[in-house]
Parts: structure tokens; sequence; C-alpha cells
């Protein structure tokens, strides 16, 4: 009795420790979030880990955002986010200079997405543009 006991505890100390594996979060694949318009024939395809996940669950719905006030913000962050890629040697996740033309209207999907993606950057890593 006092075996079964121990070995019934021992089962459950190794699902615990199996739930908990950091290891096995890691294998959980996720889809490369792709920015794109046709019409003005470019992409942004952003694979950074946790992104979808945001997108999905944190970030405010698109209806809650205006075509302008994602317009500005966007300029505002790329142009931070540029300035930190130029100073490579400071700030180590800005990988890609990032071309936003202030006179091309990208659309409120795209504006969203790249305003979440500046979101998620903050959020994620700490930084504040």
């Amino acid at each position: 009795m006092k075996t079964l006991i121990y070995f019934f505890l021992f089962s459950l100390l190794l699902g615990a420790c199996a739930i908990q594996n950091p290891k096995l979060k890691n294998t959980i694949k996720e889809e490369p979030v792709v920015i794109a318009n046709d019409s003005l024939e470019y992409e942004i395809t952003i694979i950074d880990v946790g992104f979808t996940y945001y997108l999905e669950s944190i970030a405010k719905p698109i209806s809650y955002y205006s075509i302008g006030y994602l317009e500005l913000k966007n300029k505002f962050y790329v142009s931070k986010w540029n300035e930190r890629f130029r100073n490579g040697y400071k700030y180590k996740i800005y990988e890609n200079l990032i071309d936003y033309q202030y006179h091309i209207h990208y659309g409120l999907e795209v504006n969203y997405k790249l305003y979440n993606y500046f979101k998620f950057v903050e959020h994620k890593y700490g930084e504040k543009f």
C-alpha cells in the first residue's frame, strides 16, 4: 500500500514537471503575420513569436481606431524605429529599416497591423517609443 502511494505521488510529480516544461511550450508553431497591399505592390512579413497571439488576444479591435489616428501614430513610430535601426549598436532588436512613405495611404488594415506591431514590441521587449 505504501509503495502504491509513493508510485502515485511520483506519477503526479512527473506529470506536473512535464506540464511546466518550457521546452514543450516552444513546440507550438506560429504562422508569420503578413501585411500586404496588392495594389501598392509591397509586403511586410512579421515573424516575431507571439505577435499573432498579441494581435488576436490583446490588441484592441480594428474598429476601435480611425485611419487618421493610425497613420499619425505610425509616422511617429516608424521615425523612431528607423532612428534606432540606424544606431544598431545601441538597440539590437531593430534589424530592418521600415520604408513607410508618409504620402501613401496604405489602408486601415495595414496601418492597424503595423501600429500593433509597435505596441507588441513595447509590450514584449519593454521598449518605449
